[in-house]
């Protein structure tokens, strides 16, 4: 159970925007003897209440930001660009590097919170899904 819940915890952290990997940890969960099912369990919430967290982080900074964003042109150009390309720039949160950024500007551009979570948390599960294929 403390393996698992040591993978809950990395695959949260590595969610945000710490330089963290959760493949690795995942990965060595598995090499451990870890069963594949608590595996994906634990690092899937891990990693999706994570992005949960970081949208709404997003939509808070959003409410307390919205006069300075609006009040520059660069402001206003990414406030636009959030909400014309929020759903399509969603597939790309499951990258290394920006992917994770972009959880919290899915938050700031209002992004529907159910859509955000389904799509979100299908590709995180469908990765740690296609890692135990691989292995």
């Amino acid at each position: 159970m403390a393996e698992a819940l040591a993978l809950f915890f990395a695959a949260f952290f590595a969610a945000t925007i710490l330089p963290l990997s959760s493949e690795v940890a995942f990965i060595a969960a598995l090499t451990s003897g870890m069963d594949t099912s608590l595996a994906m369990t634990s690092a899937s919430l891990g990693n999706v209440l994570a992005v949960m967290v970081n949208y709404l982080l997003g939509f808070w900074l959003y409410g307390t930001m919205h006069q300075k964003l609006e009040s520059s042109k660069i402001g206003t150009k990414a406030l636009c660009f959030g909400h014309r390309y929020g759903y399509a720039a969603l597939p790309l949160t499951v990258l290394p590097i920006i992917g994770d950024p972009l959880t919290i500007v899915a938050g700031m551009a209002r992004v529907n919170f159910m859509w955000f979570l389904l799509i979100t948390a299908l590709l995180r599960i469908g990765r740690y899904y296609l890692i135990t294929l691989a292995f």
